[in-house]
């Protein structure tokens, strides 16, 4: 079948909708320009063109491109830049200049030390006010007599300058012989008046018209130098991207939105001399610090409530504020740090980066790790009790170890640990230790607790001991001790080991070394986690000389770990963050160096990670002469020791050897059997063995051949004894 011809009509060629179709006489006819070439078959009509964008939208997109683009922003900031320095220097110097005319300043700061309850001070300033008017009162006065001085004084200076031209032409007439050289000093005086009358004349005209500009360009210049721009518009190299600068105007006007009516009122009445409730405010560390003396009916109480608040308005994170009380009456202290500066890491320890470290425990303090002011934090050990606490996982057991590492390195210290978790922290101290108690069963409980028991009778032998007795230090350690205050096991006696009721036996030697350990420096540091007044009970924690806590989640957990005073006056370790402010603790008690009045100090310890710690531990071994380490306390019978074998082998192959010396080395190597040997125990155990000890060149010593010897007879005799 052939496609149908098209027909043609006189206003052009008449196409079917279908040609395919049969053909519909009743079908409506499209007209159409005949194309130069019909589409193929199949082939979709063609989308319709886009419509034509108008000129107008077009102007407004170009326009907005241009307008937002980062140039244009540029110069639009510069120009607002330019205009605010100069309208800011123009109300800067009209402040001046108003201050300087009239009694404004004496008003404000008179205003400013009454609403802060200064009396005193509002009574000097009303005194400077006083003064202040009457001189410009005096001066005032002076004017009404200005015109008859100043017209006295134009006549005399007139006749006198007259005069004295004149004397000088007589002069010069006289000494030429001329009489016409008389009047030549004041004709060359009327020739001076004249050409400066016409300098200024010339130069009068561009004057005014310059000095507006440069007067403007004055106003520029003091707005500039006080950088009297907003944020928005300074350069981008000079814009504080950390946060604004803590200047005495934002601290005022911070405290003035904290929502303290009495304190909103006060500053409201200071007016611009609100900034004299602050004490000028100085570097400290990464931060700075301030003083805010608050006026009368706002409490310190009031201001340490709202800390959060205040540190935003101060545009910093909670944590980077830190109020205390100050030792003067209604003064708060503050600490503001550099905008993320707490963020950033500290030195290592100097235990680490120092082999040649050493210790002291009477009159040494430990280099723990630096305070809020970026300085050293050093802490006291001797005769102190100690207590760190804090949430799981946040550095604790670090920071106790930390301690015990360097107090290890006085070799007279001697160390009794228990640590209750039992993964390894403290196995570093394996032969520093006497004692080390690894794990947390109820079997570990029992041995921490026998471990603080013998401690009691240690302290109570050194108590009965002569006056003027001196003890080495014995410390005994506890890690996780809410393991052993949360414990339920029951000794052969049906006493529990564990627990927080005064049935506890780890619980009740723990409160006898805290009674009358420290007199005999016989101390206890204990680590616990999460406390509460079961797993830390009340009168176990408040025996501690050093309280110590990590990031807490309540304030109830605080006062429970640093006391009511100091979290009253500001110590805030709940404030901490959990995670990021690991190793951060809030330290209270007199083992730190505090200023007056100061509660608490915050320290970002060191961290010695595990690595650090067994080089530092092998160090130590190495001075104290391979001690032996028990891991359980032996309850039984006394422990078998030979002691002519060990005296022979603290001998080693010297000659011989002074008393003295010999008991201090078996303190060294035994400490548990010799630590209380007398020069007498040691006599006679010798004489005994027929190695008696003699004087030689004046004092007591011991022979290593008769002590070889008398370890050789025993030897025969024992080779003689039936079997």
């Amino acid at each position: 079948m052939t496609d149908p011809a098209p027909e043609v009509s006189g206003m052009g060629t008449v196409h079917h909708l279908d040609d395919h179709r049969p053909r519909d006489t009743t079908a409506p006819l499209r007209l159409t320009k005949e194309t130069p070439a019909a589409a193929p078959e199949g082939d979709t009509d063609p989308a319709p063109p886009a419509p034509a964008v108008p000129v107008w939208a077009r102007g407004a997109r170009t326009v907005r491109v241009v307008a937002t683009h980062e140039r244009t922003r540029a110069a639009g900031r510069l120009a607002a830049r330019h205009t605010l320095y100069t309208v800011s220097g123009a109300r800067i110097v009209a402040k001046r200049t108003w201050d300087g005319r009239t009694a404004a300043r004496y008003e404000r700061m008179m205003r400013a030390a009454e609403a802060a309850g200064q009396i005193e001070q509002a009574a000097e300033w009303e005194e400077r006010g006083r003064q202040f008017r009457a001189a410009r009162h005096q001066r005032r006065m002076d004017l009404l007599t200005a015109p008859q001085r100043v017209a006295k004084g134009a006549l005399v200076g007139a006749g006198t300058g007259l005069g004295g031209l004149l004397a000088l032409g007589t002069v010069m007439a006289i000494a030429d012989g001329a009489p016409a050289e008389v009047i030549v000093p004041l004709v060359a005086t009327i020739e001076t008046i004249r050409w400066l009358v016409f300098i200024v004349s010339v130069v009068w005209g561009p004057a005014v018209a310059v000095g507006p500009w440069l007067a403007l360009a004055g106003l520029w210049a003091v707005g500039a130098k006080q950088k009297a721009a907003p944020q928005w518009a300074m350069p981008a190299g000079q814009r504080d991207s950390d946060g604004e600068p803590i200047t005495p105007s934002i601290v005022v006007k911070s405290l003035r939105d904290l929502g303290i009516p009495a304190l909103r009122t006060a500053i409201k009445e200071m007016g611009d001399a609100g900034a004299s409730m602050l004490s000028p405010i100085v570097l400290a560390g990464c931060g700075v610090e301030v003083d805010i003396l608050l006026p009368s009916g706002c409490s310190t109480e009031e201001v340490l409530a709202r800390r959060r608040k205040l540190a935003e308005n101060l545009g910093r994170h909670e944590h980077e504020v830190h109020l205390s009380v100050a030792p003067a009456a209604r003064t708060v202290r503050a600490w503001i740090a550099d905008s993320g500066a707490l963020d950033e890491p500290i030195g290592p320890s100097p235990l680490v980066t120092d082999p040649e470290a050493s210790a002291d425990y009477k009159t040494g303090r430990a280099p723990w790790g630096v305070d809020l002011r970026g300085d050293v934090a050093l802490i006291s050990l001797y005769q102190r009790h100690m207590l760190i606490t804090g949430l799981s996982n946040q550095g604790k057991t670090a920071s106790l170890r930390a301690l015990a590492l360097w107090l290890a390195h006085d070799i007279a210290v001697e160390f009794r640990i228990a640590d209750l978790k039992g993964v390894g922290d403290w196995q570093c101290t394996d032969g520093i230790a006497t004692v080390l108690i690894q794990g947390p069963t109820d079997d570990h409980v029992a041995d921490a607790t026998e471990m603080m028991e013998d401690g009691v009778e240690e302290m109570n032998r050194r108590l009965l001991a002569p006056k003027g007795s001196v003890f080495p230090p014995l410390v005994l350690i506890c890690d996780e001790a809410q393991v052993a205050y949360g414990s339920g096991a029951i000794g052969e006696d049906k006493r529990p080991y564990g627990g927080s009721k005064a049935t506890s036996r780890y619980f009740q030697a723990v409160k006898a070394i805290h009674d009358q350990g420290r007199a005999v420096n016989v101390t206890v540091w204990e680590g616990t986690q999460d406390p509460t007044n079961e797993n830390l009970p009340k009168r176990s924690r408040e025996g501690n000389h050093i309280r110590a806590s990590l990031v807490l989640g309540t304030e109830s957990q605080a006062r429970m770990a640093l006391g009511d005073a100091a979290i009253d006056a500001g110590a805030a370790p709940h404030k901490l963050r959990q995670g990021l402010d690991k190793g951060t603790v809030v330290v209270a008690g007199d083992g730190v160096k505090l200023a007056p009045g100061q509660p608490a100090i915050t320290i970002r310890t060191h961290y010695i990670n595990d690595d650090d710690a067994d080089d530092i531990a092998e160090r130590i071994k190495a001075r104290r002469s391979g001690v032996t380490t028990r891991t359980t306390i032996a309850t039984g019978e006394e422990e078998d020791v030979d002691n002519l074998a060990d005296i022979a082998s603290v001998l080693g192959e010297t000659k011989r050897m002074r008393t003295e010396e010999i008991r201090q080395r078996l303190a060294e190597r035994n400490p548990r059997v010799y630590r209380t040997w007398t020069a007498q125990d040691l006599k006679e155990v010798l004489e005994d063995a027929g190695a008696a000890p003699y004087k030689s060149s004046g004092v007591m010593v011991a022979s290593t051949d008769l002590v070889h010897a008398a370890l050789s007879r025993r030897g025969d005799t024992e080779d003689c004894d039936p079997e």
